[in-house]
This record gives structure tokens, sequence and C-alpha cells, in this order.
């Protein structure tokens, strides 16, 4: 109660503060007739003494010229009325987090590139590198009037160039993120969408609802996690929350050198995927699960409950592909990436079910080969158990995957030089794509399979596409 109260004073405060300031630059608007030169407008480079300077641009890109960034000032409307702002267009506003060296985001101007080239939109890049770098700390401090200042930007595309609420969405990185949902709290959760990515945890973790990014403040918001035992929050703030590869280590960046990439490579993974996802066609599905390890484990493979069938994506899908009338909240979906672009696989339950049970464990290698990759799984079927299953990412829809090898490992830790009768093992072997909806997509061989311990076996996979 006490919390819904506070929220609603954040909420009237805001939107009282936004009024005046609109209210007293009215007579301004009326008699400026000053009009921005042609030249493109650029990210600036914070210096040492910066870090507690807000200094906030607003730069607009258009398909009509997508590498040029035209500045709107908020206390110049004719900036808007005379840019290349299209109304009857979604509008995209991207907010970057933290930089720790005052430099602009390396990230930028790809997203930019690849949401004008994925649709027709406007997108509004806010540049607050003078008021994000730094100290952290600072940068925080800064983060509630920066929210109002891309609420009063709102605002005025609203009153003077009748867009609707629905037509924003917001995209935050890390602690932008948390930017995004200020200013969805300032306009009482009437936004179209906010996008977090790998939303910032230091400070925000324990923060109430009403100060972090959370499901009330938009009409549908998302949050793909990349880092969330480091630099991003590792509990859900969305109506769905992404939570990539588990949503800790990501694939590849344990193997970088340089010590900086290093450390960030996990929380920019969450950009990168974004990025890819629009630039790219395969799909980045997930799967709602109750933790990573069942879903690795092959006990989620549908998207029954609680989305009736209707699995999430990542990307500009509508409320991320969600086909419901009333959305839940804060349901952690799960999915597996490659190290690289374009990050997405193809998932797949695999089972192999014994004849006969055994007195030991059992554990089975399966690999996929199709003709580019090869990927590898290994089950464990527990003593006196028929079968295991887990989930394996491919690089090719099932259909185009070759041929599926087995097989029976060895004892765990035998030493080299202990001689003994190789285990043999007969069984079933199962697999099916991800969504398993019904048996249909079900592929099982038509013969039982007699392994050896250590001696692979082929097989083709018939899969019609």
């Amino acid at each position: 109660m006490g919390g819904n109260m506070a929220k609603d004073e954040r909420r009237k405060n805001g939107m009282i503060l936004i009024s005046a300031v609109l209210l007293s630059l009215s007579s301004v608007w009326a008699e400026d007739e000053v009009h921005l030169s042609n030249n493109c407008t650029n990210f600036r480079t914070a210096k040492l003494l910066q870090g507690s300077i807000l200094g906030v641009q607003f730069l607009l890109f258009t398909p009509q010229d997508p590498n040029c960034g035209s500045l709107i000032d908020v206390q110049k409307p004719d900036s808007i009325q005379t840019s290349d702002f299209n109304a009857t267009l979604d509008t995209k506003i991207l907010i970057h987090g933290f930089r720790a060296l005052g430099t602009k985001p390396s990230w930028i101007d790809r997203m930019i590139g690849a949401l004008l080239q994925a649709g027709e939109m406007n997108v509004i890049a806010v540049d607050w590198v003078y008021g994000s770098t730094i100290k952290y700390h600072s940068a925080v401090e800064n983060i509630t009037e920066l929210g109002l200042l891309i609420s009063m930007l709102i605002s005025k595309l609203i009153v003077l160039r009748g867009i609707s609420e629905k037509s924003i969405h917001l995209i935050g990185v890390s602690l932008g993120a948390h930017v995004a949902g200020l200013v969805g709290n300032f306009f009482e959760g009437k936004l179209g969408r906010i996008t977090g990515l790998d939303p910032a945890s230091y400070k925000f973790t324990k923060a109430s609802a009403e100060e972090r990014l959370d499901p009330g403040d938009a009409l549908f918001v998302e949050a793909i996690h990349t880092d969330a035992d480091g630099f991003g929050i590792r509990i859900p703030v969305g109506h769905i929350d992404f939570f990539i590869n588990g949503g800790k280590d990501q694939p590849g960046c344990s193997s970088l050198k340089n010590l900086y990439g290093y450390l960030i490579c996990d929380h920019m993974r969450s950009i990168n995927i974004y990025i890819s996802s629009l630039e790219n066609s395969c799909p980045l599905m997930a799967f709602p699960c109750s933790s990573y390890q069942n879903f690795i484990d092959g006990d989620c493979v549908d998207c029954f409950n609680p989305f009736l069938l209707s699995c999430p994506q990542i990307g500009l899908l509508d409320r991320g592909g969600i086909e419901m009338a009333s959305l839940p909240r804060g349901v952690q979906v799960f999915m597996m990436t490659k190290s690289g672009e374009p990050y997405c696989v193809y998932h797949s339950l695999v089972e192999f079910k014994l004849q006969e049970t055994r007195e030991t464990d059992t554990r089975i290698e399966i690999t996929f080969h199709s003709r580019n990759s090869t990927t590898t799984i290994r089950v464990n079927i527990p003593k006196g158990g028929h079968l295991g299953k887990g989930i394996v990412g491919h690089d090719v829809p099932l259909c185009q995957v070759d041929t599926v090898e087995l097989k029976l490992l060895g004892k765990k830790s035998m030493p080299m030089f202990w001689k003994r009768t190789e285990a043999q093992v007969t069984g079933n072997f199962c697999t099916a794509e991800l969504p398993m909806h019904n048996s249909e997509k079900t592929l099982c061989l038509s013969e039982s399979l007699f392994l050896i311990e250590n001696h692979p076996v082929h097989h083709v996979l018939a899969m019609k596409c």
C-alpha cells in the first residue's frame, strides 16, 4: 500500500513538473523562429569534471537520413516542428547507461542503423554522456532529472505532433533501463513498450519497484539478462525476462584476453543479441521454466503455461510475439545462444530410453551433425532409471540435421591402466524441435540401438522440413 502511494506521488510530482516547464516555455515557443542548421550532430565526449553535469542532447535519426543525427532542443519547439520527425510512425528512444570513460557508446550507431533497417520508424538517441561518466553514484543521482527531460520530450511530441503514448518504445541499456522505467512511471505505465538490456544491478537489486524498471512502467516491459552475476540485475523486472544461457556466463566471453573486454563481455552481450535480432531472420525464441537447469534438463519444452502456446521472441514483434489479452508479470524465460553472431540456435529435446535398467549411472553423448556444424550434449540416466533427456541448441532446423551420433561413455575417474569389460546398453532414441506442443513433432529411430562403451554409432535423421 505504501509503495503504491509513493509511486503515485512520484508520478504526480513528475507530471506537475513537466507541465510547469511546458507552460513556462509556451510563450517562448510562440515567437521562437530559430532553425537548426543542416549539419549532423554527434555524441559528445565528456571531460574529467563533467560527470556531475547532465548536459543532455536528443538526436533524431530517420529513414531519410539514418546516418545523420538532427538535434532536438526541448526548449525550442521549432526544432521538432521543422524536423523530419514523422508522427505517423512509431518512435524508438535509445538510452545508454554509465560511461566510465566519458565516450560515445560503441554500439549506438549500429543499433540505430539496425532499427531503421528493420522498419519505418523515428529513432531518438539520448546523449547524456556528460552526466553518466567518472563516478557511477553521480550518474545514478542524475537519472531522475534525465527521466524528467525525456518525459518532457515525449510530452512535446504528444502535444505538438499528435503522437500517441502507445507509439513510444524506450530501449534502455544497463542504467538506462532504469531511466526508461522512471519515464514510464511518469506516464503511469501508458507508454507502449520498454526494453531493458541487462538492467543495472548496483543500487537497484534491492530498490523498490518505483525506483527501478518494473512491469507497471509500460504496456509491455521486457528485459534481456546476460550478466546477472555481475553488472546486471538478477531479479525479474518485466512482463517477460529473457535469461540468456541462464542469464550469467555467456559463451565466448571467458576466452577474452583483454581485461576490460572480459569484464564487460557478459554485460554487453545483451546489446549484441538485441542488435542481432534486428539484423537477422533466425528466431531468438525462449521458453518459460522455473530455472535454467530445469530447462536444459528437458523439463520445459513448450510455452503453454503461461503463454497459451505462443513463445516469446527477442526483437520487434508486438509484445514479443505473445498472443494473449492480458500479460502475466515476471515470467522468466530461457534460451541458449552461440558464442558469436547471429547467436540464435534451434532448440531440440533429445531422449534415450534404456530397455533395461542398470545398477550404475549411464552417460550417453549425443552429437548432431549437419553440413557446416556439429553440436554435442551429454545426457545422464541415473542408477535404476530408464530415461535420459536434455536440450541441445544447434545451428540449423532439426530437419536439416543430417546424422545423429550416439556414444556410451565410460565410468568417471576410471584409471587408464584399469582393464575391464566394455559396458553395453540397448535403448531407443527420440528427438523433437521446440516448442513441442504435441507428439507429431517427435522423431524416433525405428530400430533399437545397441551401444558399446566408447564406440560411436551413427544414424541418419530423416525429418521433413
